[in-house]
C-alpha cells in the first residue's frame, strides 16, 4: 500500500463514523397516538392538531424526522386492547395516550415502550406511576384535576342554582377517578344539604333511564364528573339535562360550548400541547422515570346564559364576575 492509498483509507475510515452519527440523527422516528374518542369528534381534532403543532415547534416534521399512526377508540375494553396492539406492533419510539382507558390498555401490554399520557385523574392511583414526583416506570404525563375539584363542582351547583337539594353524579364506575370523584363530592354534600345518588355512565340506556328516573322528583340536578366515557356520551348527556330541566356542572368547557350550563375544569387542548414536549425529550434521550407527572396550571369557569335562561335560572353577579368565558 502506498502513501496516498494509506490516506485515503484513513480518509474513509474517519468518515464512516460521521456518516453513521448524521444518518442515526436525521432517522425517521415512529410516534403512536391512541386516543379513547371518535375520529370523527372535533375536540378529538383539536387535541391531537395543538399536539402536532407542539412537535412542530420543537423541529418535528410529520413525513420528514417523524410519521405519528392514530388509533381512535371507544370505552369498550376488547377495542382497546386491539388497537393497542396494533399500535405496540409498528415498535413506536414513544407513545401518547389520552385517558384513563387508554393507558391502562398500553400498560398491560408494554412496560418497556415509553408513554406519555394526557387526561388522567389519578395516575398513582390506577398503578399507573409510582408518584407524581417520581413516575418511577415506562409511563409519565399530565394529569386533569385533583379529586378535591368534587367539592367545587358542587358548590357551583348550588351557587347557580339554590333549589337544589338532590344531585345525580354522572360518573365512570371502572376507572379510579370515578369512585374517587364521588367521594370527594359525597364529602361536601351535607354541608350543603344535597342528596346524591351515582349514575353509572358506562351503558348509554342504563344512564338514561337513571337520570329520567331521578328527574321524576323536584330540586334535582346533575353533576358530571371526568372520565373518556362522558366524553363520548357528552351530547346525550346534555341533551338529557335539557330535556328534563336539570342544572348541570360539568368538568369541562366542551360540555357548555355544546349546550351545557356550566363547567369548571383544565384546558384539555393545551394537555395535548404540553405533551409535545414530553415526546420531544424522550425521543431525544430522556426517560419517563426521570419526567414528573404535571398537574393542571390554570383552571376555567364557562358559562352558557342561553341555557341558563331556558332553565329560568339567573346567573349570580358574583359567579358571572369571575368567569372566564361567557357563551350568549
Amino acid at each position: 500500500m502506498n502513501r496516498q492509498e494509506f490516506i485515503e483509507l484513513l480518509g474513509v475510515a474517519a468518515a464512516c463514523p460521521l456518516a453513521a452519527r448524521a444518518q442515526q440523527a436525521n432517522q425517521m422516528r415512529r410516534i403512536a397516538v391512541l386516543m379513547v374518542m371518535g375520529a370523527g369528534d372535533p375536540e378529538g381534532k383539536a387535541r391531537v392538531a395543538a399536539f402536532a403543532q407542539g412537535l412542530q415547534q420543537l423541529g418535528w416534521a410529520v413525513g420528514q424526522n417523524v410519521q405519528i399512526d392514530y388509533r381512535w377508540a371507544s370505552v369498550d375494553a376488547e377495542e382497546l386492547r386491539k388497537y393497542a396492539a396494533e399500535l405496540l406492533a409498528l415498535k413506536p419510539d414513544v407513545i401518547l395516550a389520552h385517558s384513563s382507558s387508554g393507558v391502562a390498555s398500553l400498560l398491560q401490554a408494554t412496560r418497556t415502550i415509553p408513554i406519555v399520557f394526557t387526561n388522567v385523574a389519578d395516575p398513582v392511583g390506577a398503578g399507573y406511576v409510582d408518584s407524581l414526583a417520581r413516575p418511577g416506570g415506562n409511563a409519565t404525563g399530565f394529569t386533569v384535576f385533583e379529586y378535591a375539584m368534587g367539592g367545587k363542582w358542587l358548590e357551583l351547583l348550588k351557587e347557580i342554582a339554590p333549589h337544589v337539594t338532590r344531585a345525580a353524579v354522572v360518573r365512570d364506575s371502572t376507572i379510579a377517578a370515578g369512585p374517587a370523584e364521588f367521594g370527594a363530592i359525597q364529602a361536601v354534600a351535607p354541608s350543603l344539604g344535597v342528596e346524591l345518588r351515582p349514575v353509572d355512565i358506562r351503558d348509554a340506556s342504563e344512564m338514561e333511564r337513571a337520570i329520567a328516573m331521578f328527574a321524576g322528583s323536584p330540586n334535582g340536578g346533575l353533576i358530571v364528573t371526568g372520565s373518556a366515557a362522558a366524553t363520548i356520551h357528552r351530547q346525550l348527556i346534555v341533551a338529557l339535562a335539557a330535556r328534563h330541566q336539570l342544572p348541570a356542572v360539568y368538568y369541562t368547557r366542551y360540555f357548555v360550548t355544546g349546550g351545557g350550563l356550566i363547567s369548571y375544569g383544565p384546558d384539555y387542548v393545551d394537555q395535548f400541547r404540553r405533551a409535545a414536549a414530553y415526546v420531544d425529550r424522550i425521543l431525544k434521550g430522556e426517560k419517563p422515570v426521570d419526567l414528573p407527572v404535571q398537574t393542571p396550571t390554570k383552571y376555567q369557569t364557562v358559562i352558557n346564559l342561553k341555557t341558563a335562561k331556558a332553565q329560568g335560572l339567573t346567573v349570580p353577579p358574583a359567579l358571572f364576575a369571575r368567569a372566564d368565558e361567557v357563551i350568549e
